[in-house]
């Protein structure tokens, strides 16, 4: 009778009961329904398996701790990023003149934007991107026809995801690189710095490298033969083109992809970054009849966008404009584009000669490989043409030594060449977060001895708007030197070299590269930091 009390008179209140009677009283009677606590469990739930989808693809956590770390994340998943947004918002506090408040809120900004998009900046829905090979036929179709079965839609998807990651944070290389630990790295080279992204096991990633290659019409039973191919991926109404190489390692295979820039054909001399007097001087080059404007760098240092940028500053509907490239990365309207195919034997040199018969105004050379492509080049801005032409070298000196190495006669070299250009790529502080710099005596000694001001100079901080790098963006940093009529005779005669054309390098109409990006720093484009790890 005293249980069947108890019921009769439950109450909100029962609570107060001594345990016993309380606890026998809720075997018979439901408990109430409280929605705040089905809210709290249902939140906690989801952060949790947030926590768990961010453990599984970060590449800090090592593949061997994963397990472990799914558990503790289960358990305790909005506890720990209690702790760490704790310990990164007390960091950047520190580092900052921004204030608790301020970060909070980003945060805050932060997982609204996360919650948005489904959990992950990097989900996309699958039919967002889609992957075309060189005939126009879709992953899928890959992957579908033929007797092949699509077995693994994950791997296709996650492969999918890996070119949009890309894209979206505007990488201009992607490398899938085998470990030693039974995983593959992920990493993407954005502005000129690579940054590991995910991390896979070698079974997951091994079949993201064979749909990477069906689609670039590469042998994906070769594992140790370097193979060489190429596709496209179409994202929001935007085309985008890749260049993919595969190479057997010492763990597995690696697999490296050149994302084309999808801008290069709309940038001008303006975009670039020159100084004044540079952007002057090119402007004379180009507007001449005829010479060679001759583009150096290593690679990734922006010679093809730069040389894009001198094409557009070109009236082509009154000059007849002919390029040969491998590949085409960019169109140009009304111009006519032509691109080398070895395996069908149209090379550099035989392409040129055909160009040489169809009256061209304006040449464009995508890259000088050999004494052939270079000669006839040459030849061809002696006799009526502009060229304009890239090379793969250090600086302006070693571009006319690796000329003449190539077989080219110190008289040819110095009667075509009317221009050299050497440049890199240096990244542009972010504008949100960028902060004043303490410069040393030293520091403050050299600005001083140079004559350039040193009173606007930042350095990097880091924000979400830059991903933590401080740094967003690129500009070029150049270096040119106009082959005057003294040098031409001094190169004709074999009279200089590489040491006094970097040194005394005929002062008249030559920009050292140094100064230029101290003038940038001084600008506040850029950071000292990183004109030494660019230039030296």
């Amino acid at each position: 009778m005293q249980i069947l009390d108890i019921i009769q008179n439950f109450s909100p209140c029962s609570f107060c009961l001594p345990p016993a009677e309380v606890g026998l009283a809720s075997l018979i009677t439901p408990l109430p329904f409280n929605p705040i606590k089905l809210i709290c469990l249902v939140i906690w739930v989801y952060l949790c398996l947030f926590f768990v989808q961010r453990i599984q693809f970060s590449p800090l956590v090592p593949h061997k701790y994963k397990p472990a770390a799914y558990i503790l994340a289960l358990f305790t998943g909005p506890i720990l990023m209690l702790i760490l947004l704790i310990v990164d918002t007390a960091k950047r506090a520190s580092q900052s003149n921004i204030s608790i408040i301020e970060i909070i809120k980003e945060h805050i900004q932060q997982a609204i934007a996360n919650i948005r998009s489904g959990g992950s900046k990097r989900h996309h829905k699958k039919s967002a991107i889609r992957l075309l090979d060189s005939s126009g036929r879709s992953i899928d179709d890959i992957y579908g026809h033929g007797g092949k079965q699509r077995k693994d839609n994950r791997v296709l998807d996650l492969t999918e995801k890996v070119i949009s990651d890309a894209l979206e944070r505007g990488a201009s290389d992607i490398l899938i690189d085998p470990k030693d630990e039974g995983t593959y790295t992920i990493r993407l080279r954005i502005d000129g710095v690579l940054h590991i992204v995910e991390e896979f096991r070698t079974d997951t990633c091994k079949a993201i490298v064979n749909s990477i290659k069906a689609v670039s019409n590469m042998d994906i039973s070769e594992k140790r033969r370097p193979q060489d191919g190429a596709f496209t991926a179409k994202k929001s109404g935007t085309t985008a083109s890749f260049r993919v190489a595969s190479a057997g390692v010492l763990n597995g295979e690696k697999l490296s992809i050149r994302v084309l820039s999808q801008n290069a054909g709309t940038f001008t001399l303006a975009d670039v970054g020159l100084a004044q007097k540079q952007y002057a001087i090119i402007v004379n080059a180009i507007k001449k009849p005829s010479g060679m404007v001759l583009i150096c760098g290593p690679t990734g240092s922006g010679k093809t966008t730069t040389m894009y940028s001198m094409l557009n500053e070109i009236d082509r509907f009154t000059h007849n404009v002919i390029t040969v490239e491998d590949p085409i990365e960019a169109m140009l309207p009304e111009a006519s584009q032509i691109e080398i195919n070895p395996k069908a034997d149209i090379t550099f040199a035989k392409t040129l000669r055909s160009v040489l018969r169809q009256d061209p105004d304006v040449i464009c050379v995508g890259e000088i490989r050999d004494e052939e492509t270079a000669e006839i080049a040459l030849r061809a801005s002696q006799t009526g043409h502009l060229v304009l032409a890239t090379i793969h070298c250090d600086s302006n000196a070693t571009a006319l030594v690796r000329l003449l190495d190539l077989g080219i006669s110190s008289l040819l070299l110095s009667s075509g060449l009317s221009l050299l250009h050497s440049q890199r790529l240096l990244r542009k502080l972010c504008e949100h977060c960028k902060q004043p710099a303490q410069l040393s005596q030293d520091l403050i000694h050299k600005f001083q001895s140079k004559g350039i001001e040193y009173t606007n100079i930042f350095e990097a901080t880091g924000c979400r708007h830059c991903e933590d790098t401080g740094y967003s963006g690129r500009t070029a940093v150049c270096d040119l030197m106009v082959i005057t009529d003294h040098l031409k005779a001094d190169i004709a005669n074999s009279k200089i070299s590489i040491a006094e054309l970097r040194t005394e390098g005929h002062k008249k109409g030559k920009s050292h590269m140094r100064k230029e990006g101290l003038k940038k720093a001084a600008s506040g484009i850029t950071s000292l930091e990183e004109i030494k790890r660019v230039v030296g």
